[in-house]
């Protein structure tokens, strides 16, 4: 075994040599001046992230699932609502639905390419449906032309969970503008991430991001005078420093990405093992990398042992988790999400990920086969 490598799922080590000055002169104003709470570098980021996704305004929040929920409470959804979003995501999203009193409503993937199966969406929509949260689920968008259509046909709000998809385009324009707003997070792991959590919402309405700004800070529209039930959660001003470090770099660490899926779609076809599904209408921005593979648990295990760390995203459908019991839904009732979390598997996926290290995993990956 003394050729056996030591590659990481994610690499947030070697992104921070490659910064490390940048981000340290990004703190320094922050600690010599103490505006730790919505200090100038929040308002900086919001206008800098919300310009990168082309939308008006951004309001940062404390974390991606702050984002959704914030967005639904601000948008009026509550108890005795339902919001339409898919069976295979990660349980972020239908905890921002349950945790306003509404219900979520799943519908099924595209077996292709993971995302919500569109000629789903309509046969879920009832007289309580208020809003549809599609997920640009891995880093690839949703086909939101057509969700569109759908929400504008029956009078519902949408909301983006991009959470996974910074900088992904769909039709030549990056999500995140699209629909009533947009919900980002800042998770170390994401492709655009800060050193602890943090979130951010973008939209187009001013009246929108008017009310979100209230809602983070205790519903308050000016200090101390509260007009409604707010929340605290906002975006820290340290991690906003970090984050307008790493937005520059964000457009080379996709491209790097991009470079890296290239090199296993190349390799993976080189042993049969067929690469991720496309769509055509958009631009992923692979911040997971899937694949499907037979007896996954003998894979991953031997992957374990040659150096190579995996990741499955996701085992367990929203449905079948115990806490979604109450929703009614029973196995078998979505099948593309069920087979698909029966044998998906996430290789390493970083924007410093080799050559050397793709042919890597990838030949232990025929010797596993």
């Amino acid at each position: 075994m003394s050729n056996t490598q030591k590659i990481p799922f994610v690499d947030l080590v070697s992104q921070y040599r490659g910064i490390a000055d940048e981000v340290r002169a990004a703190i320094e104003p922050v600690m010599a001046t103490s505006r730790f709470i919505l200090g100038l570098e929040v308002k900086q980021f919001e206008q800098e992230f919300a310009g990168y996704c082309g939308a008006q305004y951004c309001v940062g929040v404390a974390s991606g699932t702050d984002a959704l929920y914030l967005t639904l409470c601000a948008l009026g959804i509550g108890p005795g609502d339902e919001v339409i979003t898919q069976a295979n995501t990660f349980i972020a999203t239908p905890l921002s639905i349950s945790y306003t009193g509404a219900r979520p409503v799943l519908v099924d993937c595209d077996p292709l390419t993971y995302q919500i199966d569109v000629k789903k969406v309509e046969a879920a929509i009832t007289p309580r449906t208020k809003a549809i949260i599609p997920v640009h689920l891995y880093g690839q968008p949703a086909d939101m032309d057509a969700i569109l259509a759908i929400a504008k046909r029956h009078n519902l709000r949408v909301i983006e969970d991009a959470c996974q998809a910074h900088g992904a385009e769909y039709r030549g324009k990056r999500v995140g503008a699209f629909g009533d707003a947009a919900a980002f997070s800042f998770y170390p792991g994401k492709n655009l991430g800060a050193y602890g959590d943090g979130g951010a919402i973008t939209t187009n309405s001013e009246a929108l991001a008017v009310k979100l700004r209230a809602t983070r800070e205790y519903g308050q529209a000016a200090k101390y005078h509260h007009d409604f039930k707010g929340f605290n959660s906002r975006l820290d001003t340290m991690q906003a420093a970090i984050l307008r470090v790493k937005l520059k770099h964000l457009p080379d660490w996709t491209a790097a990405r991009q470079r890296a899926a290239a090199a296993y779609a190349t390799a993976l076809q080189r042993i049969g093992v067929e690469p991720p599904r496309q769509v055509s209408y958009g631009t992923h921005v692979w911040h997971l990398y899937i694949i499907q593979v037979a007896n996954r648990a003998k894979v991953q295990e031997q992957l374990t042992a040659a150096g190579v760390a995996t990741g499955i995203h996701y085992p367990i459908p929203v449905h079948l988790q115990k806490v979604y019991a109450d929703l009614g839904y029973k196995r078998g009732a979505f099948p593309a999400a069920e087979a698909a979390a029966d044998r998906i598997l996430s290789l390493p996926m970083f924007p410093e990920l080799t050559q050397e290290q793709v042919t890597y995993v990838v030949d232990t990956l025929q010797r596993c086969a």
